[in-house]
């Protein structure tokens, strides 16, 4: 019923979106007042808000943490959940196109947060315009935009101190039909000491690289202390050397990067780094070569972990190793892990724990953890939304599980919804980040039917 009206405003929410897209809004921890996240992130969620208020809704700063765009009456409030902070991105991380610069092609728009998130969050702005313009509706939805989705999730934290907690809602931040469950999410960090014989290690680097995006690059600097001949190391496929001076060299290795819930779908620089690393060089201990039998660097199934801990209806539990660096002498690895939902986080950390029986002066240290969202494929919420959904499309789609966390598992009867299509390959997190045009549009419609429904 809102179909015509949202065609109608197509250019506007290409326009919206591109402007959005404009912000490079990374999520910087600078405390400053007002721009806890830091300037770009406060300027990406004032022009939301902008937008938001120049349409006729009620909107709300808060405190610069999130914000939020309401309409409607009554006493239960519908939520729709995204977030305007995107993950880092530079043109040489093999981007076609200027990230911050959208650019359409073949009816794609190319842009970081395209597709992650704020090609959703302005399909579900301005589907909540079509709705509010035409129909008076029971309930009051609104849309809450976080700021600090891709790393702690504080701004959300900040929400639910602050603010009323919706009652039932949506978060426009992962796949269509609709998310029925989300992997727990577990990340762990390993200490230990480490030295490579007859070498000084100078320097390892990743790029800082965030722990739910697969590691594109990462770097290791070698000064050797016996002035033996280098040059056995040669280039590999992925492996670039660099002789600094005589007695110097610097290994980079190259991946390529995707979001931690599909690793599969990458190319892990750090696990290319740490296999030559093994493959070229001895150790003051057996602690790395270790770690690599018992599968800690697998992306799927570590071999240390039990049978049932691996794999239930959600899907199989995957690794992401996400950062490394070193201090003092010890080597620091960071992971990622995406936990079945039957499977108790606590569990899979008390197994990570038990590696300190293997290694000795070994530290695990749990960085964070976020609880799985399970919701009852035959729930009214699931039900109505793949309908929704299925009718809009003409398709006949069951709901699913997948790996990624989302704002969804925020609040009790929420969940994941959109904006990906069925079949379409995972742009979350990659170079070349893009929507189609038509999908977004699409979606739009599919969120103003879904806004219709719970809120009548």
């Amino acid at each position: 019923m809102f179909d015509e009206l949202i065609e109608n405003e197509k250019n506007n929410i290409i326009s919206t979106l591109s402007e959005l897209i404009k912000i490079p809004s990374i999520s910087e921890e600078e405390n400053l007042l007002e721009a806890p996240f830091g300037k770009n992130c406060k300027e990406a969620l004032e022009y939301v808000l902008k937008i938001g208020n120049e349409m006729g809704f009620k909107t709300k700063n808060i405190d610069g943490y999130c914000g939020y765009i309401e309409f409607g009456e009554g006493n239960e409030l519908v939520g729709i959940i995204g977030h305007l902070d995107v993950v880092p991105a530079l043109k040489e991380d093999g981007w076609t196109y200027s990230p911050f610069s959208p650019t359409i092609i073949d009816n794609k728009l190319f842009g970081r947060g395209a597709i992650d998130d704020k090609g959703p969050v302005v399909a579900s702005l301005y589907a909540m315009k079509v709705v509010k313009d035409t129909m008076k509706l029971s309930k009051r939805v609104r849309l809450i935009l976080g700021l600090n989705e891709e790393k702690d999730w504080k701004c959300i934290n900040y929400y639910k101190e602050k603010e009323e907690w919706p009652s039932i809602g949506f978060s426009p931040d992962a796949n269509f039909p609709a998310i029925y469950a989300e992997k727990g999410i577990l990340s762990i960090e390993l200490t230990n000491n480490f030295k490579i014989k007859d070498f000084e290690i100078i320097d390892i680097n990743c790029n800082n690289n965030a722990l739910n995006v697969v590691p594109k690059y990462s770097s290791i600097t070698l000064k050797s202390t016996t002035n033996s001949d280098l040059n056995y190391l040669k280039n590999t496929e992925n492996i670039k050397i660099s002789f600094l001076d005589s007695s110097t060299i610097k290994i980079e290795a190259f991946g390529i990067s995707s979001h931690a819930a599909h690793p599969e779908l990458g190319k892990n620089a750090i696990n290319i780094l740490i296999k030559f690393l093994l493959n070229n060089f001895e150790f003051d201990s057996n602690y790395l070569n270790e770690l690599y039998n018992l599968g800690f660097f697998d992306i799927t199934s570590p071999r240390f972990l039990s049978e049932k801990e691996l794999k239930d209806e959600s899907g199989i539990l995957t690794s992401n190793v996400a950062y490394l660096e070193y201090k003092f002498n010890k080597l620091i690895i960071k992971i990622n892990l995406r936990i079945p939902v039957n499977t108790n986080l606590d569990d899979i950390l008390f197994k990570y724990n038990k590696l300190k029986d293997y290694f000795e002066n070994l530290e695990v240290t749990k960085i964070s953890a976020q609880e799985p969202l399970f919701v009852n494929k035959e729930s009214d919420l699931v039900k109505t939304l793949v309908n929704i959904f299925n009718n809009k499309t003409g398709l006949n789609e069951n709901p699913i599980a997948i790996g990624g966390g989302t704002y969804a598992r925020a609040f009790k009867n929420f969940i994941s919804y959109g904006a990906t299509m069925p079949g379409d390959k995972d742009m979350c997190h990659q170079a070349n980040e893009f929507i189609d045009i038509d999908n977004l549009i699409l979606s739009c419609k599919i969120y103003a039917d879904a806004i219709y429904e719970l809120a009548k």
